[in-house]
């Protein structure tokens, strides 16, 4: 009788090819892997804004300095946050065309609640720029659901948008022209700058949530029974983002005008609580695995008992409220309204911003993070090519083509995951 039969239900240890493949062998082969099936992550446009940089530092000789690097971050708050709106409404496979007015209607609206009048000040930002918010969701509500409730298609829907919220921006203002923005609150939101300290402290507490709720994550894991993800691979992210908060804290707290010491801009703080929060929302979520499994296939999202409908007015709220708080920051910017605000090339770049972060077109396919990087490689782009000199036509044709490439690399590896079964 052999002696080599096995029994069942022993355990006979891992096949010898997984016993081999350890360390940097298995990482390099999960690469290749992902690289094979088109699962490239963020990686290629992560090495994009890297090139995007160290052109510019050699092209600009005023774009390598802590002052820049403070302005790139206040360039990119207020199209980053009608991104991260964009994300939502793409993951749907939808698109929502009439943001950029939405966000001049935000703006509008906080211009005019905090305008003084007659008997004395306006209303204080704190109150008027929820209010306007609130407003922007209003229109959401109304465009969503005409989406979602008549099934008019949203490219109809959000174009029609586009020009009556352009309309109500023009008509309001025809007379005045413009409304300037006194309200210390609002205009905080793109001047203010943190102390020195205050960054510090803002640093470590980025990075020690992070570890905490890494820690919460590895707990779970444990209790539930599952695999804890590699120790080491959990302590290069934790590194990570310590190196980048204190990173950019050291940079910030460099920069001056006049003499005057600057730091953090407050616009930085809001784009990393609104990704943040936003990407707990989506990936955390039961309404964030909706938005994924409507957009992957909403007929059999709807047969699993998913309220489809809601699911859509929902994010059309959601890109309208990141409008409304995008077009705020905007506004603050300049610390006025005009009658030309929401027009440019705003819409453009928050859409390009989504779509060259690696959210899909397609739908089912993308992360709030996308926005994120996409945002900080137009801005950088747009203030290089401004230092630099070059002429504005430049910065729409090297946009154009960066999106272009990116909306090519997206339908390529969407072939790829599909022809490999993902």
């Amino acid at each position: 009788m052999s002696t080599d039969v096995q029994v069942v239900g022993q355990d006979a240890g891992p096949p010898p090819e997984e016993v081999s493949a350890s360390g940097v062998e298995a990482l390099v082969r999960r690469g290749l892997d992902n690289l094979k099936s088109g699962n490239l992550g963020v990686l290629p446009i992560v090495l994009a804004l890297v090139f995007i940089v160290v052109f510019f530092s050699y092209r600009a000789t005023n774009f390598f300095t802590s002052e820049n690097f403070g302005n790139i971050i206040i360039q990119m708050a207020g199209t980053t946050m009608l991104a991260y709106g964009v994300v939502f409404v793409l993951l749907l496979g939808e698109i929502d065309l009439s943001i950029s007015y939405v966000a001049g209607i935000g703006a509008l609206a906080v211009a005019e609640l905090q305008k003084p009048t007659s008997s004395g000040s306006g209303m204080s930002g704190l109150i008027a720029m929820p209010l306007a918010i609130g407003i922007c969701i209003v229109i959401g509500a109304v465009q969503g659901s005409i989406v979602a409730r008549i099934g008019v298609p949203s490219f109809v829907v959000t174009l029609a948008g586009f020009l009556i919220w352009q309309g109500v921006i023009v008509y309001k203002l025809a007379e005045p022209g413009s409304i300037i923005i006194q309200d210390r609150w609002i205009n905080y939101t793109g001047s203010y700058y943190f102390s020195h300290t205050a960054g510090w402290a803002i640093a470590a507490g980025v990075t020690g949530v992070y570890a905490l709720v890494t820690l919460g994550g590895i707990v779970g894991s444990v209790r539930a029974g599952l695999k804890v993800q590699n120790p080491g691979l959990i302590a290069a992210k934790l590194l990570g983002i310590a190196v980048a908060a204190f990173g950019v804290i050291a940079v910030c707290n460099r920069a001056s005008i006049q003499g005057t010491p600057l730091g953090l801009p407050l616009a930085g703080v809001i784009i990393v609580v609104f990704l943040v929060v936003l990407t707990y929302l989506a990936k955390r979520t039961t309404f964030g695995r909706h938005v994924y499994a409507v957009g992957g296939n909403a007929e059999a999202a709807r047969r699993a008992g998913i309220n489809v409908a809601r699911i859509r007015i929902l994010v059309f709220m959601i890109s309208s409220a990141m409008a409304a708080i995008g077009g705020i920051i905007l506004a603050a910017n300049v610390n006025s309204v005009d009658t030309n605000f929401g027009g440019g090339t705003l819409l453009l770049d928050a859409i390009s911003a989504a779509v060259i972060g690696g959210t899909s077109l397609f739908g089912g396919r993308g992360e709030v993070r996308n926005a994120f990087i996409g945002g900080a490689v137009i801005a950088t782009v747009s203030n290089g090519l401004n230092t630099a000199n070059y002429n504005p036509g430049t910065i729409y044709m090297v946009t154009g083509t960066i999106l272009l490439l990116a909306v090519t690399l997206d339908t390529v590896v969407r072939r790829l995951q599909v022809k490999s079964g993902r």
